[in-house]
């Protein structure tokens, strides 16, 4: 069988909470959305009207570049090291993604590298928090805001972390989260969308469903005793989660601390057990305030290796990856010409075990051994 990289947790509330969906014979857009909705962003410590389920993270980074107006005249600057969707997202407006570095260790970008990147025409910093590390939100926002840039937060994998008692998400005008099967915290396909300007959550949520109101339900939405007519605002599409996701996603989010406790656990064990270990270098430690989701656990190796050994894990049953692969070499973005060396060193030397909450014991130390046998058989040499 094979250890995987990611995998989520299900069972029986999530089971129970869609038959009770299945019973009230409503699937689509409804209360249990609306309760998901105020649940999270209890969670996050903001309004419940600024938070919209919405069909996936990616969707929210489509909608979010249309509420921000993005368009040809505009750049936007983001770590190269990112999701392909993040790129797609301001690539497909006419607007120009700038890449920034990222620090070789952390692979999330400092103030610095993000000031670097910044031109006269830069109109957002669409900012990820890799492996659900907060990085350096605090200081990129204080950035932002005195240069009068929009701040997106793609907290997709960020989902439990935080700075200070400040969640990950809030920091900036705009956030989403991911919820697909890969994440910490399920819905199957799914995402939820934040926006800190209540007129501008207001249009986010018309702009999710075809231009029309959704507050008061169907009804707000016609223009005379003809319920049937309807006034459109703005010219929309239909990314709105359903109750049969959403019922998902509560047992999910109620679980969430277990689910990260378990995950923190299996990143400190993959710390003892790889602690003396030549050739390899762990990952950074959070720095003092700051709380994380432990969405991926990354490894550094000699360049000449890193491949090879993952390869040689694959062949022991243990899946291993790397995300992301650097987007300014995605020949569509035409970023080819950025030189960002620590993306190039990050991209070429990080690899990520596995790490989700159904791990056992026996089995971390099984990854654990077997990337030690693979590091020296490769001759890795000295300790990274």
């Amino acid at each position: 069988m094979m250890i995987n990289v990611f995998q989520p947790s299900l069972g029986a509330e999530e089971l129970s909470a869609v038959s009770e969906v299945f019973e009230s014979n409503w699937l689509g857009h409804g209360p249990r959305t609306k309760e998901f909705e105020a649940q999270f962003a209890a969670h996050l410590d903001v309004a419940p009207e600024n938070t919209i389920f919405i069909s996936s993270a990616t969707a929210g980074l489509f909608l979010t570049t249309e509420l921000l107006g993005l368009g040809p005249d505009d750049d936007v600057v983001l770590p190269a090291v990112s999701f392909v969707a993040a790129g797609n997202a301001v690539a497909a407006t006419g607007a120009r993604p700038v890449f920034c570095d990222v620090d070789t260790h952390t692979l999330n970008p400092t103030a610095a590298h993000v000031e670097r990147a910044l031109t006269p025409r830069t109109k957002a910093v669409l900012l990820l928090h890799y492996g659900g590390h907060p990085g350096d939100i605090a200081a990129i926002a204080n950035l932002c805001r005195t240069r009068d840039v929009r701040l997106i937060e793609d907290a997709a994998c960020a989902v439990a972390s935080g700075v200070d008692g400040k969640k990950a998400g809030t920091f900036g005008d705009v956030a989403m989260w991911s919820f697909d099967s890969m994440k910490v915290l399920v819905t199957g396909d799914g995402g939820m969308l934040y926006v800190r300007d209540a007129e501008l959550a207001r249009r986010a949520r018309r702009l999710a469903y075809h231009g029309l109101e959704q507050s008061s339900g169907f009804a707000a939405a016609k223009v005379s005793h003809r319920w049937w007519e309807l006034n459109v605002q703005d010219f929309g599409r239909r990314i709105i989660g359903n109750d049969l996701t959403a019922a998902i996603g509560s047992v999910q989010l109620r679980r969430l601390p277990e689910f990260v406790e378990r995950r923190r656990a299996v990143a400190e064990q993959y710390d003892r057990l790889l602690a003396d270990a030549d050739g390899i270098r762990l990952p950074p430690a959070l720095p003092a305030g700051h709380t994380g989701t432990y969405y991926f656990y990354w490894v550094q190796l000699d360049a000449a290796v890193r491949d090879q050994v993952a390869a040689d894990l694959l062949e022991k049953g243990i899946y291993t990856t790397f995300r992301y692969p650097p987007l300014h070499k995605v020949p569509a973005y035409r970023g080819g010409g950025a030189v960002l060396p620590n993306t190039d060193t990050a991209s070429s030397t990080t690899l990520l075990l596995p790490l989700h909450q159904g791990l056992d014991d026996a089995e971390v130390r099984t990854v654990a051994d077997e990337l030690r046998k693979a590091v020296e058989h490769r001759g890795a040499g000295t300790r990274a």
